[in-house]
């Protein structure tokens, strides 16, 4: 059962917290944004020489795009240009090397420039995505769902096309549910007959539970598809059960099973970003109440966490990347292929821990994505509505 400990958010400390990570996420993305190329970099590392930002990225151009745009529906401003970035991304697809890169590109393009979709649609070859790229074939989970996020917002932002995209997108929604176990959780790829098929395919991470979450939350508003939201909830919901005693949002997790296999990395992006855009939309589609754990997840970013270190870097206007240990994930594959079960407190070996001084900037765009439209809201009156361990199915009650 989920821990009816849970304590209450204080008002005024929710409400800086997110308006704090708000505007470093937003002064943060300055340094990484290459204004010639009109890209994100990859990654922004802390050097002996200081920070110094390494390659780039279109895929994380687009999610930080989304996050900008996000923050300028709030009422921000953002510190680049979104639409001169957007255009250069349009003018030449050929970064678009797999299925989740289509998807992204679906995804950005329905929520901030729907008008281009048309155009795009003659020159991405969107009927045969699912035969031709790589991740597509071997079932990729994660890139999957990012497919059909794009596809459930294009029929979103375009009513009269959802006709043309719903054989595709209930096609794609299959493939989803084939990565899914008994419990709820995703493996990380479709199960094939291979040992790393059968390993993968049973081990899914963190972000191959939130993605499809998301994707089947957008998929059921698109299509009113309610098999589809029942198993975007008993995912949530089993995250929140695992979830650990800091907050923490734990790495691996055994798709048969439903237990978290590893506990680290614990990583920051999935604290304040991933964990919370994907609970808040599921819980605003479902009428159930995330906030809780939400909020209890950001607190492991400020010094609540097992080093005792903040993560939170003002001066480099970063949220450093995550909380690691050197050690190999044979183990954690091993314990799959060999059915050897999870460990029920993945927490309690903290030693050899460090802290990984890397930043990316899709961390801080998704930052944007779930937190812009909530600064200065009042963040913890949701976690009121939540009666945990009262009446509740499954740990989580619906809001009233």
């Amino acid at each position: 059962m989920i821990d009816e400990s849970l304590p209450v958010q204080q008002t005024d400390e929710a409400k800086a917290t997110v308006t704090r990570f708000v505007a470093l996420a937003t002064r943060g993305l300055v340094p990484m944004f290459d204004e010639q190329k009109q890209l994100f970099c990859y990654s922004l590392k802390k050097t002996e020489g200081g920070m110094v930002a390494e390659g780039l990225s279109p895929r994380y151009t687009m999610m930080t795009l989304m996050g900008l745009h996000r923050l300028e529906e709030a009422g921000g401003v953002s510190p680049v240009e979104i639409k001169p970035a957007l255009q250069s991304l349009l003018a030449n697809l050929d970064w678009v090397q797999d299925v989740g890169d289509l998807g992204v590109l679906l995804w950005t393009c329905a929520l901030l420039a729907p008008e281009r979709l048309p155009e795009l649609e003659g020159r991405i070859e969107l009927d045969t995505a699912l035969i031709r790229y790589p991740s597509a074939k071997r079932g990729v989970t994660m890139e999957i769902a990012w497919f059909l996020t794009g596809l459930s917002n294009w029929a979103l932002a375009c009513p009269e096309k959802q006709s043309r995209l719903r054989d595709l997108a209930f096609q794609t929604f299959a493939m989803l549910k084939k990565n899914r176990g008994e419990q709820g959780f995703f493996g990380h790829l479709t199960r094939g007959g291979s040992v790393t098929g059968m390993t993968r395919g049973r081990i899914g991470s963190f972000a191959d539970q939130v993605y499809p979450i998301y994707a089947l939350t957008r998929f059921s508003q698109a299509y009113q598809e309610e098999n589809a939201l029942q198993a975007a909830l008993q995912c949530g919901r089993g995250l929140c059960e695992a979830q650990g005693p800091s907050g923490q949002w734990w790495w691996h997790y055994d798709s048969l099973t439903g237990r978290v296999l590893e506990g680290y990395p614990v990583f920051s992006v999935h604290q304040h970003a991933m964990g919370p855009m994907t609970l808040f939309a599921l819980g605003e589609a479902t009428d159930c109440d995330f906030t809780p754990w939400i909020y209890r997840g950001l607190k492991w970013i400020n010094a609540e966490n097992e080093l005792g270190f903040d993560m939170e870097d003002d001066a480099a206007q970063v949220i450093w990347r995550c909380q690691y240990r050197h050690t190999s994930q044979i183990k954690t594959y091993l314990k799959a292929a060999f059915n050897l079960g999870g460990s029920a407190t993945p927490y309690e070996t903290k030693k050899d821990l460090k802290v990984l001084f890397e930043c990316r900037p899709y961390e801080l765009g998704w930052l944007l994505y779930a937190f812009a439209a909530r600064s200065g809201r009042d963040a913890s009156s949701h976690s009121v509505a939540c009666g945990v361990g009262t009446g509740a199915i499954a740990g989580v009650q619906k809001r009233k």
